[in-house]
């Protein structure tokens, strides 16, 4: 067998050698690397302020500019009357529940656990999930049997696939501006979530000092009942304590509070190496860094947050990532994204005590596992 040596000249060797070499790099993205624009230059089109413009949308005006990105699908099932209640309740949590069409076994696990509308007696809470158009006729079928039963699917006519998760996030956004907005706060997950219901109403209440909140003022208020004890009966000493508990749950956020909150990703760089699930071309993306973002399998909106998204995507060119897409918009409103970890992009190592102020964790794609997990951790009064 004849080596490459033996059949090129050198000066050919060589020639080969450097294209092979060039290529490499080029299929790499080092290329792509070595022209990437600052972040410090950060510019998406529009490549102007969108503030103004959202504000004339918030005040019910309609801004000289003319959107350049409108997500306008057509729902095939839309559940318009979900998120009606009384008129002495107000709507606390929404679940928007990002599933893949044929993902129908999690979406009972997830009624069945988190999702369970009926939780708390005091709190209302609705789950809807959000689905594309599936591949075949069959599964479209099947769908549509879930949805007149349960009358929680939204679904909309763009193609279920990843890189169509922005439209998702959108459809959801629209879907819950139109005929759920009166939440105070819209939880966003996937699929193969754990979720807590009972940390995330907690979360919502003191985001700032999650978890230490509970854990500060509960030290504190045993500390002064134990310094003040004294002649107290014990049961005296127990409603008092638990009269202070209550102080603790009472806390909330204003109306206003512009909260777009879970793991955040500060500093993190696009994928230029064409292998890559996640490779964005220079023409795409030119940036280094994307701003900071908040991981797409599980966040919270505030209702302020969510309004302010939907009418600056108007300005906004479509981005594929939906996470990234919704950190393109916190920066072009000048919304800072809160970090917390206790959202897990990854799966938590699971064991009871472990999970007491988890409010979300990736990982839960077996319906079977999440069941016994949520179980457990309601037994121990952690979901």
């Amino acid at each position: 067998m004849h080596s490459l040596s033996t059949i090129l000249p050198r000066g050919r060797r060589k020639q080969c050698v450097l294209l092979l070499g060039l290529f490499v790099l080029y299929y790499l993205g080092v290329f792509a690397m070595l022209f990437q624009t600052s972040i410090i230059n950060f510019n998406y089109p529009l490549h102007e302020p969108v503030d103004a413009y959202v504000k004339y949308w918030l005040d019910n005006k309609y801004p000289i500019r003319e959107p350049i990105n409108i997500y306008n699908y057509s729902f095939i099932h839309s559940p318009s009357g979900k998120c009606a209640v009384d008129a002495d309740s107000k709507l606390r949590l929404v679940y928007l529940v990002k599933s893949a069409a044929p993902h129908f076994h999690r979406r009972e696990a997830i009624r069945k656990s988190w999702g369970f509308e009926k939780r708390f007696s005091d709190v209302e809470v609705r789950t809807i999930f959000i689905l594309g158009v599936p591949d075949d006729s069959t599964t479209q079928q099947k769908i549509n049997e879930e949805s007149s039963k349960t009358g929680d699917i939204v679904q909309a006519d763009f193609r279920d696939n990843y890189f169509n998760n922005t439209v998702k996030t959108m459809t959801a956004i629209s879907w819950a501006l139109k005929y759920c907005s009166l939440s105070k706060f819209y939880f966003f997950s996937d699929d193969d979530m754990y979720v807590s219901t009972k940390n995330a109403i907690r979360f919502t209440r003191n985001p700032l000092n999650y978890p230490r909140y509970l854990e500060e003022e509960i030290a504190s208020i045993i500390a002064k009942k134990e310094k003040m004890r004294g002649p107290l009966t014990a049961a005296n000493d127990s409603r008092s304590l638990n009269r202070s508990l209550k102080q603790i749950v009472d806390i909330d956020l204003p109306d206003d509070a512009e909260l777009y909150a879970g793991y955040v990703f500060a500093s993190s760089r696009p994928h230029r190496h064409q292998s890559s699930k996640w490779y964005l071309p220079l023409a795409e993306y030119p940036y280094d860094f994307f701003p900071p973002y908040v991981t797409a399998g599980s966040y919270i909106l505030s209702n302020v947050v969510l309004q302010k998204f939907y009418y600056a995507s108007f300005y906004v060119k479509n981005f594929r990532f939906d996470d990234i897409y919704l950190g393109i918009l916190a920066k072009k409103m000048n919304i800072v994204p809160l970090h917390s970890e206790e959202f897990f992009f990854y799966k938590k190592p699971y064991d009871v005590f472990g999970y007491r102020y988890v409010v979300a964790s990736h990982g839960y794609s077996d319906p079977a596992e999440l069941l016994t997990v949520w179980e457990q951790q309601k037994s121990a009064g952690n979901a």
